[in-house]
């Protein structure tokens, strides 16, 4: 492919050498550079690949596309000096897979909470629908069938649109697909064609990255300003930031709701750890999912299949079959009777959200029982906050480590009880080594106990200093649950 075809849309500043030259691939990891190959220099947040620009000259590239032209210019070389290196690579990898995200139809789901279970669901709902759909989500990749395992919430511009082409030639219809705030920052949904964005929910989170509240909120707001007018935008107004995402996007406005007038509103009729029954749009539907931030998840996955064509009975059938996703209100209940909930709640809004779902199918003539921690080198002012609702809402809080990351645990911790109330201090109790705390919960839980072990979800793996090790919450509760009842 010549270089000129793959910088079709790209903002250029400056061009050195001539771009009818053929290029093989592209890259912006030096390391994997080889002979032939065009070289995006990429600032990112660890390291600056303006430095690797030398060393991915002497593996091949026969071009560079930067911000900044380097002192010295090599005559077999072409440069190409570009606004935004992250955008132009965005547009340079759509234009390279032959822009894949424009022959199929392509959902972005962006919010704090909700993104996983909306698009995973949305694609679980398409498949028994009789579709071919791809997934692209924080806990796998799906071309059709073929699972891949997923590194970040929303990949890098080159593997979306690498997946998105391996999804056009299964002859997928459909792809779901989750857009974080790190991703539409970085100008990583750039250069995609969407058919229709879904806006979940916006609380504290992030906050590590991005240097305000208003930041955060407008960064989700832009994916929504950069919908074309043939897309939908399908937002949450019970968030007060709904409206806020639909005020400059183009696309057609829809809403839902659960409190409050919307397009597509829904009331909870019953609610028990067997599922839901909800009323939608006048129709009953029983479904397998449990609590009001699923009846939220449910009521977006609608509007948006019905939005993309799909029939509303059929609809109404399709989430009926649906199951919960791995890590997200994932329970068992062991031989001793004692229910142990796994789910990925790391934010104060989420745990709160998995908590008070717990509070409405309790008879409160048990214990709740939460486990919980804070990751390291992320956002720390939730730690006291995730620590006041855990102590404030359950009956025992055992303080545990996440993902520790470069921090000690112990200091993680620290910042957490912070956030106790004089009333609770008596309820929380620290244990760094997570397995020996959700050990001690199954000890301390008796027969109709529940234990809530948040944080984690679908991860199998604890981040310390740099390693990752084996540890997935629900295989080591279930494992101390059996022993005990041996």
């Amino acid at each position: 492919m010549l270089l000129r075809d793959i910088l079709y849309k790209t903002a250029i500043q400056a061009v050195k050498g001539p771009t009818d030259v053929a290029v093989s691939k592209i890259e912006f990891d030096s390391r994997l550079v080889t002979n032939g190959d065009v070289f995006v220099a990429i600032r990112g947040t660890q390291s600056d690949g303006h430095a690797f620009i030398d060393k991915a000259i002497a593996l091949g590239a026969v071009a560079i596309v930067c911000e900044v032209l380097p002192d010295t210019i090599i005559d077999s070389v072409s440069y190409v000096q570009v606004k935004s290196a992250s955008s132009a690579l965005a547009y340079m990898s759509a234009n390279y897979y032959g822009n894949p995200s424009a022959s199929l139809k392509l959902v972005g789901i962006t919010g704090t909470n909700g993104k996983t279970t909306i698009a995973t669901l949305l694609y679980q709902l398409f498949k028994n629908a009789g579709f071919k759909a791809g997934l692209l989500s924080t806990v796998k990749v799906m071309v059709d069938n073929v699972e891949h395992k997923a590194t970040h919430t929303t990949p890098d511009s080159l593997t979306i649109n690498k997946y998105l082409r391996e999804m056009i030639d299964a002859g997928c219809d459909y792809c779901f697909m989750e857009v974080s705030s790190h991703g539409i920052h970085q100008h990583r949904t750039e250069g995609l064609v969407f058919e229709g964005g879904v806006f979940t929910n916006l609380s504290h989170d992030h906050l590590d990255y991005h240097s305000s509240f208003a930041e955060y909120r407008d960064v989700k707001k832009s994916f929504f300003d950069h919908l074309p007018k043939s897309a939908f935008a399908i937002v949450n107004v019970d968030d007060k930031n709904g409206l806020v995402m639909l005020q400059n996007t183009a696309a057609k406005k829809i809403t839902y709701a659960l409190k409050t007038y919307a397009d597509y509103r829904a009331q909870i009729l019953e609610n028990q750890l067997s599922g839901l029954l909800l009323k939608i749009n006048g129709e009953e539907v029983w479904v397998k999912l449990i609590g009001t931030f699923n009846a939220y998840n449910l009521l977006a996955i609608y509007a948006a299949a019905i939005n993309l064509g799909l029939e509303q009975l059929e609809v109404l059938r399709l989430l009926s079959l649906l199951e919960s996703v791995s890590g997200r209100f994932q329970f068992i209940v062991s031989a001793g009777n004692i229910t142990a909930i796994v789910d990925y709640a790391h934010t104060p809004d989420a745990l709160e959200n998995v908590l008070s779902t717990i509070e409405t199918i309790r008879t409160r003539n048990e214990q709740l029982i939460t486990v919980v921690g804070c990751g390291g080198d992320r956002d720390t002012a939730k730690r006291p906050v995730m620590a006041h609702i855990a102590s404030n809402m359950s009956d025992r809080a055992i303080f545990t480590s996440d993902n520790p990351r470069s921090e000690a645990p112990e200091d993680i911790i620290e910042d957490m009880e912070k956030g106790v109330e004089p009333q609770n201090y008596k309820k929380t109790v620290a244990v760094v080594d997570r397995k020996q705390a959700i050990k001690l919960a199954c000890q301390l839980a008796r027969p109709n106990d529940i234990i809530l072990i948040a944080g984690k979800g679908h991860e199998t793996y604890q981040e310390i200093k740099g390693v990752k090790y084996d540890f997935d919450d629900m295989q080591t509760v279930k494992e101390i649950l059996e022993q005990l009842n041996k």
